[in-house]
């Protein structure tokens, strides 16, 4: 049987309006243990948010954590189905050297799904799952 995305996802994901500050957003991911938060504006999913936007787009080029979430996300949205294939998940990721991708049902965020999410299904003995399913170092 084919795994689908809903089978390896991080369901429910955080979501933050695009014009919250880029401390709101760190505290999001403090708080929810995650590394990445969908983006809305006026209850439309437009984007996505990583730590890693936080910190190279955000301080690294010297926004203050007032700055706003819209200044830094990734707003070129590539998204897969909750029903779709995992492989698929994988292509689309691939494709758009991405780390992580929303999963939408419609116009609803019910999802993300992160390489670490892939390796642990795909290749359970790999380093990379081995620190997915680690306890945070925080």
């Amino acid at each position: 049987m084919v795994q689908t995305v809903a089978d390896v996802m991080t369901p429910a994901p955080t979501a933050v309006d695009v014009s919250d500050s880029l401390q709101v957003a760190a505290q999001a991911m403090l708080a929810e243990d995650v590394g990445a938060l969908v983006v809305q504006s006026e209850s439309k999913i437009v984007g996505i948010v990583t730590d890693r936007d936080l910190v190279i787009r955000g301080l690294a080029e010297g926004l203050g954590v007032d700055a706003t979430v819209g200044q830094v996300a990734s707003e070129q949205l590539v998204t897969v189905g909750p029903g779709d294939p995992v492989q698929t998940a994988v292509e689309v990721m691939r494709d758009a050297a991405v780390r992580r991708v929303p999963v939408m049902d419609g116009d609803v965020a019910v999802g993300i799904v992160a390489i670490g999410d892939l390796a642990v299904t795909r290749d359970p003995a790999s380093a990379l799952a081995d620190i997915s399913e680690a306890e945070p170092n925080r």
